[in-house]
This record gives C-alpha cells, sequence and structure tokens, in this order.
C-alpha cells in the first residue's frame, strides 16, 4: 500500500498487477444507480484518493448504521461472518455494506485490516518519531506532527485522513442527545480516548505482527500511542490542510527540480 500511482508508469503489464489488489476506492463508486447484484472486479483509478475499498466501504457503513451502536469497536462479532467478508475483498469482488450487515462485524474487519497490513498505516520508520510528539504541547506538537504527516506516502495518507474522519465522526456522536420530539438518542459512548485506545496500537506498530515481541509494549510507549492519536483525531482537519503559502513555495521548488511531478500534483489537488 505504500507505493505512490504515479508511479504505475514505471511498471510492466504483469508488475501492474500488483496495484490492483490495493482495491482502490473509485469516484463510480459513488453512483447509487450501479447495479448492486453483479460482484464484479474493479480496476485502478490513478487520480482518485487512494484509500482502500475495504475502509472506505466499512466507514462508510457505520457512519451511516453504527453511531448510535452502544459501544462499537468493544462489542465481540461472528468471526465466521468477518472472515466472509474478508475473503470477499481479498478476491476482489465489489462487496456491498447494507443493512443486514452486523455493525460490530464491520467494524471488526476494520480493525483487522489495520492490524494485519504488511506496513502498517503509520510506516513502523516513522513509528519512533511520531511517539517523540508525545513529550510536545500546544502548537509545537501539532506542527511537528503535520511535518511528519507530510512524510507519508500518499496512499497511507489518504487512508489515514479518511479514517480520522471517521473517528471523529464516532467520536462526535459518543454522548446521548434528545431529538426535535423529545426522544432520547443515545450516545455510543466512544470517546476520543476509548478510540484511541482501540486503534492506536493498530496504526503505530513498532513490529510486524506475529513477530517476536510484536505484542509485547512497555507503558511508557502504550500511553504515548495514545496520546499521538487523540491529537491526531482531534486536530486532522488542521493537520492535513497545507496553507497557500507552503503550496507556493513547494511548486516553485518543483517546476525548478521536478517539473514533470507538477501536472501530477495539480490534478491530485
Amino acid at each position: 500500500g505504500a507505493m505512490s500511482v504515479d508511479s504505475i508508469t514505471d511498471l510492466s503489464d504483469n508488475t501492474s498487477k500488483l496495484l490492483e489488489a490495493l482495491q482502490l476506492s473509485h469516484p463510480h463508486e459513488l453512483d447509487p444507480q450501479r447495479s448492486l447484484s453483479k460482484k464484479k472486479m474493479l480496476s485502478l483509478n490513478p487520480i482518485t484518493r487512494q484509500v482502500p475499498r475495504i475502509v472506505d466501504r466499512c466507514c462508510k457503513h457505520i457512519e451511516m448504521h453504527g453511531l448510535q451502536t452502544v459501544g462499537i469497536f468493544r462489542v465481540g462479532s461472528s468471526k465466521k461472518r468477518v472472515q466472509q467478508l474478508r475473503e470477499e475483498f481479498d478476491r476482489g469482488l465489489d462487496v456491498f455494506l447494507d443493512e443486514h450487515q452486523s455493525v460490530h462485524d464491520v467494524a471488526a474487519l476494520l480493525k483487522e485490516f489495520l492490524r494485519d497490513m504488511p506496513d502498517s498505516l503509520i510506516p513502523r520508520e516513522l513509528y519512533a518519531a511520531f511517539l517523540s510528539t508525545a513529550s510536545m504541547e500546544g502548537p509545537a506538537q501539532l506542527a511537528a506532527l503535520q511535518l511528519l504527516l507530510f512524510l507519508l506516502p500518499p496512499c497511507h495518507s489518504d487512508t489515514l485522513h479518511r479514517l480520522l474522519r471517521f473517528l471523529s465522526e464516532v467520536a462526535r456522536h459518543a454522548e446521548s442527545s434528545w431529538g426535535p420530539d423529545g426522544q432520547e438518542i443515545p450516545g455510543n459512548k466512544m470517546t476520543v480516548s476509548n478510540l484511541a485506545t482501540i486503534f492506536g496500537p493498530n496504526i503505530l506498530q513498532k513490529e510486524k505482527p506475529g513477530e517476536k515481541d510484536a505484542g509485547a509494549m512497555n507503558f511508557e510507549d502504550s500511553a504515548a500511542i495514545i496520546q499521538v492519536l487523540q491529537r491526531l483525531i482531534e486536530h486532522y482537519q488542521t493537520l492535513f490542510m497545507v496553507s497557500p503559502e507552503a503550496q507556493r513555495d513547494i511548486l516553485r521548488r518543483l517546476f525548478q527540480t521536478d517539473p514533470d511531478v507538477i501536472d501530477y500534483l495539480l490534478r491530485r489537488k
């Protein structure tokens, strides 16, 4: 998932099939008129945001059907149904998640995908750098986190942004509220802190899953991971926003050093 799509022209027809396995989201999937009955394979779109389809589908399903589900991500799921969904996504099928799917199964699938990525969503070479920001405070911490986010490969950056936007929305529904008719709308009880505790170890990994000592983590690292992910969820909109001044400076420099890249970046923007 760390490969940028802009390098697809450097690949032969055979090796480009590796990129097909990323199963990225496609603009036509937003069309509600598309046939839901056909199990079709999807191809690669080099311009759209690089978010694995399984992540986007899981987030959308929970946003539509699970924001009021108490204990979402904490309640158990059906291992058999989760495995079946996982196998369908692995085969590249156009898996459609609707109201008949259990929210808890979809939540478990999302956690599993993030946990089992070959390279974690925040690449392991940046693990120590991200954790070091936990000792910072205020604007200095946010500035350091933003610079680190700029180092992420496009696929990781786009996927992390989608996930943080989703987690922020889940946290927004943590507390109970009252509807227009005076009825109580239950909160899901998943605060930013709770979500950071659950997702932190899946996003920030020091070792690969299954490696020796992969499950062992000292208390200091665990606390730092939770704190860092809390900041990312709380401030994701600011952290992923590049100032116009910085954009102009980057484009000026690229025009001198890598002019061929500018067209791709502007289309992506």
